[in-house]
């Protein structure tokens, strides 16, 4: 496998992969996003019960990293085909939003929560910089 590994190229190849099987009819936008959806929470059932140590480890076991590598996979599969389908480069969308995000959440030293205590967590959902 020699294939170049760049984001046009693999959805050429992921285009090419639909087109000899006839499924271009259900490569729609809906469907498309709809199996985005469904290979994000294969990907997300994995985790499911984990703590957060867990989690963090879960590349370590050889059939784990595997089913994660699978599922991150199909979930970049889908996303490319839904960008393609759509039009959009995913490349330049995501860099987009980046700067969005640098202007919208400037960093600071010492992040606070609205009461003031510190709050160094990235998950902090009143602020979340993928809105």
């Amino acid at each position: 496998m020699n294939q170049e590994l760049d984001v046009p190229a693999l959805q050429r190849r992921l285009a090419a992969f639909a087109a000899a099987r006839d499924w271009q009819p259900y490569h729609n936008p809906k469907n498309l996003a709809a199996a985005l959806s469904v290979e994000a929470s294969e990907l997300l059932e994995i985790f499911q019960w984990l703590t957060p140590e867990q989690s963090a480890g879960v590349m370590a076991d050889p059939d784990t990293a595997h089913r994660v590598t699978d599922e991150v996979a199909d979930v970049l599969a889908y996303l490319l085909q839904l960008c393609e389908v759509l039009g959009i480069d995913a490349l330049a969308a995501l860099s987009a939003k980046i700067d969005r995000n640098e202007l919208r959440f400037p960093a600071t030293k010492s992040p606070t929560t609205p009461n003031g205590s510190a709050n160094n967590s990235p998950t902090d959902t009143e602020s979340h910089p993928s809105e």
